[in-house]
């Protein structure tokens, strides 16, 4: 028993602050000879660390684990403060109990706390004493008797051992009862004769649990059983103790830490920037509304439109070459705009008797751009602005000038804009442009596409504020924090460029690692493939660190295009990607048409919400004829490979046993392999429904991107929600933990290929749900790689845990 007498305690004390408090109990214990003045700075740190506040006005301060060197003996102060001091917002403590502990001689106190805690009148009765013996008594007297709890219908139950440094003390506990909370199912915890509330912290504590105590935690309800096996990998993983030896440092981005004020957006294209600002504007283009001879216009008119067309074309190559066939993709879309016939006889036979043709293909264009725009799905709205970028680069070429760098500086710039069509940022040259931000748009536009491809940082939707800075003065772009910091001081400046440095030496690190396996300090590995759109990105994938195809998106082959692919051009482009990958795994999504994604000669009826109508496998299953030859492609690909077919949009278990069936009897019908099935969880039914069907596949892939808009009914393309729609809502992530706890029922294991997958702490969170694979776009392979390799899984754990308790995107952020 720890020895507490009357002068390890000060009566009637005040205190202006919590700082000041700790240091005054700090103080008593430098006094009574029980650590080094040093050990009090200790106890500073660490309440920056965590909260030491216990609850009913006592608060329990102690040092970090590293300066235990600094106690000269285990004891404990207290410091009695009548009128209070406020520890955080909205707690007052009225009893501050210091504790220097070397081993755990000082768990009977917190023990006797917990019940002086239950007992408002003793607390009242501790606060008010004029005798300091009282408070000794009170502190080191035998633990009052815990009431036994109910345990009537808890039959699950396991076995675990509190191995952590010093039992189940206040922080384990916390944890512990923190992860109990976030499921439904109640929970008790049994130490010898006694039970507590799982979910209680005080009760937890009251149990006194020492260092290798065993205890029997028991759950009853919906969820007991998911709630047991996460309670119990909680214990095996220490709950949050510290660990005495030096822990591998992570490979994480330095934080961009300014003082000066930042203009808030989205990321939309990673990277730090350091340049003057300066105001994009188009060149203005003047013309006159008539002319006199009708047929020069529009002889003028169809040379523009095919001038044009060659522009598209030139930058359709460029663009594919250098970032691969998906990001080049937009170019060729905003060719079959060019080429639709009814928009350019429209604007022919507007020019007679007295148009001119800039004119009459203006008011075409804005007539075509105001009937997207009043369209209600956000998505097809959007497509307003592609079509005003392809009629700008037709005026361009009847009147002259439209150059996107038209009046830059020669020197380089951050770019400040209402917005950036497509067009625009292709077209802008990275020595020149080092970032650019936008009033409007958000990290799923087509410009950010293109801006990540060409490695120019960009921030979105941050307001129209930003068009009234300044020009000139330099500012910082942060692409990875969405900010802009338009007034930096020169400490700022300087910390930029500092994190310049770092963030291009941890760039560095990270390509000479990527072909190194994700495989945690603790020896979990993360399987890390890529999201391909093409046979032209197997190769760079593989290149990039990729040890797989998490994703090959088919619809490349029916785009862009007046007929659907053969049989044979299908499994042409498989075979390369397949050669390319040289038996590393490859999983082929089949179709997945509708929503944003419409092609013209499959003749589907308009939807007033296409999201909601015929799209992934619905319309695979309308439309057989196109699944099977797709399917028996597939199949042939498979001889001698390792492909597994997975299909989309997957809502109701008719859904995927129907695609099952139409599989298998493509297989029979052509002696085709057996190959692995999986579908993608991107709607709330899947999560809810995962163990059934979990018990009809064999994996399954979290599609992020569909899964937030769906769950949270809002667009991530949305100019206005686009900051809202994140996947790292607590939402989201406790449906993907849904979705992996359904899966391990049948032994299944869940990957993520969407957006989240490519986020390094949106990586780090899905490995600590459970995600066994992790699907990205090829430039984040090397960098979510050089993250999971430096971390535990054990920290990724808890990361998660605490991730799912958190209520806003923002809290799970700030992590």
């Amino acid at each position: 028993m720890i020895n507490l007498t009357p002068q390890d305690v000060r009566l009637k004390a005040t205190a202006q602050g919590k700082d000041a408090a700790i240091r005054q109990v700090g103080e008593l214990l430098v006094a009574n000879g029980r650590i080094q003045p040093g050990y009090v700075e200790s106890m500073l740190a660490r309440e920056t660390q965590a909260n030491t506040y216990l609850g009913n006005g006592i608060a329990i301060p102690h040092g970090q684990p590293a300066q235990r060197d600094l106690i000269v003996t285990t004891g404990i102060a207290v410091l009695q403060v009548p009128a209070g001091v406020e520890w955080n917002p909205g707690e007052m403590v009225h009893l501050v109990v210091g504790i220097a502990a070397k081993s755990d001689e000082h768990l009977q106190i917190l023990t006797n706390l917990t019940h002086v805690l239950d007992d408002p009148a003793a607390v009242r009765a501790l606060v008010e004493t004029k005798d300091a013996q009282v408070i000794c008594d009170r502190l080191t007297g035998q633990s009052t008797a815990t009431k036994t709890l109910d345990t009537e219908g808890f039959d699950q139950f396991v076995d675990v051992t509190i191995d952590a440094p010093t039992g189940l003390h206040a922080r384990p506990a916390t944890v512990f009862a923190d992860l109990a909370k976030s499921f439904s199912a109640e929970v008790r915890v049994r130490y010898g004769d006694q039970v507590a509330n799982g979910k209680s912290l005080m009760s937890l504590l009251k149990l006194g649990v020492e260092k290798d105590g065993v205890v029997r935690v028991l759950a009853r309800g919906s969820d007991a059983s998911e709630a047991l096996t996460a309670l119990q990998q909680a214990v095996e993983d220490g709950l949050e103790e510290e660990d005495e030896s030096a822990a591998s440092p992570a490979l994480e981005l330095p934080v961009l830490e300014l003082e000066s004020p930042a203009v808030a957006g989205v990321a939309a294209s990673p990277g730090l920037a350091i340049a003057p600002l300066h105001r994009f504007r188009h060149t203005r283009l003047e013309f006159a509304e008539t002319a006199e001879d009708a047929a020069a216009e529009q002889d003028r008119l169809r040379d523009a439109i095919a001038l044009a067309d060659m522009d598209l074309t030139e930058l359709y190559t460029t663009i594919k070459e250098r970032s691969g066939k998906a990001k080049a993709a937009i170019f060729q879309a905003h060719r079959e705009f060019l080429a639709d016939p009814e928009l350019q006889q429209d604007a022919l036979d507007r020019i007679p008797p007295h148009h001119s043709a800039p004119w009459a293909w203006q008011q075409v264009i804005e007539a075509r751009a105001k009937e997207l725009e009043s369209l209600a799905d956000p998505v097809l709205s959007g497509r307003a602005a592609d079509v005003r970028d392809v009629g700008q680069r037709v005026l361009a070429r009847l009147v002259g000038g439209g150059d996107a760098e038209a009046g830059l500086p020669d020197h380089p710039v951050i770019l400040i804009a209402d917005d950036l069509a497509p067009s625009d940022t292709a077209g802008l040259n990275p020595e020149k442009i080092h970032g650019f931000c936008t009033a409007a748009g958000g990290a799923t536009s087509h410009t950010a596409i293109i801006a990540r491809s060409l490695n120019i940082p960009a921030v979105a939707g941050t307001g129209v504020e930003i068009l009234d800075l300044p020009e000139g003065a330099t500012a910082i772009l942060d692409g990875d924090g969405g900010q802009l910091y338009p007034h930096p001081t020169e400490a700022d400046l300087a910390k930029a460029r500092q994190a310049q440095v770092e963030r291009a030496q941890l760039r560095d690190v990270e390509q000479q690692t990527r072909f190194q396996p994700a495989i945690t300090t603790d020896g979990h590995r993360i399987e890390v493939v890529a999201n391909i759109g093409g046979p032209a990105e197997a190769a760079p994938a593989i290149n990039a660190g990729a040890e797989g195809v998490g994703l090959l998106r088919t619809e490349f082959l029916f785009l862009n295009r007046s007929a659907p692919p053969s049989e044979e051009e299908q499994y042409e482009a498989l075979r390369q990607m397949t050669d390319a990958l040289n038996g590393l795994p490859l999983i082929v999504r089949t179709l997945d048409i509708g929503g944003d994604k419409h092609v013209p000669y499959l003749n589907q009826p308009a939807e007033d919400n296409p999201f909601l109508g015929i799209r992934g496998l619905r319309l695979c299953l309308e439309r057989t004829d196109l699944f099977e030859t797709q399917l028996r492609a597939i199949l042939r690909a498979a001889w001698g490979s390792y492909i597994r077919v997975m299909f989309p949009m997957v809502a109701t278990l008719e859904d995927i046993r129907a695609a099952k069936t139409v599989l298998e009897s493509v297989r029979a019908a052509t002696d085709g392999p057996p190959v692995e099935v999986g579908m993608m969880v991107e709607v709330p039914s899947a999560v809810l429904m995962a163990a059934e069907f979990a018990q009809e596949v064999d994996f399954f892939s979290v599609g992020t991107n569909d899964l937030t808009q769906y769950l949270l009914a809002m667009d991530r393309g949305h100019p206005t929600l686009a900051k809202q729609a994140d996947a790292l809502h607590p939402a989201v992530l406790r449906a993907i933990a849904q979705t992996v706890q359904g899966a391990e029922r049948s032994g299944k294991w869940v990957g993520v290929c969407g957006g989240l997958a490519g986020d390094p702490q949106g990586a780090a969170i899905l490995a600590g749900l459970g995600v066994k694979e992790l699907s990205m776009d090829i430039p984040s392979i090397p960098k979510v790689k050089a993250r999971l390799r430096g971390a535990s899984m054990k920290q990724m754990r808890r990361l998660a845990q605490r991730a799912l308790t958190c209520r806003t995107a923002e809290e799970v952020r700030a992590l």
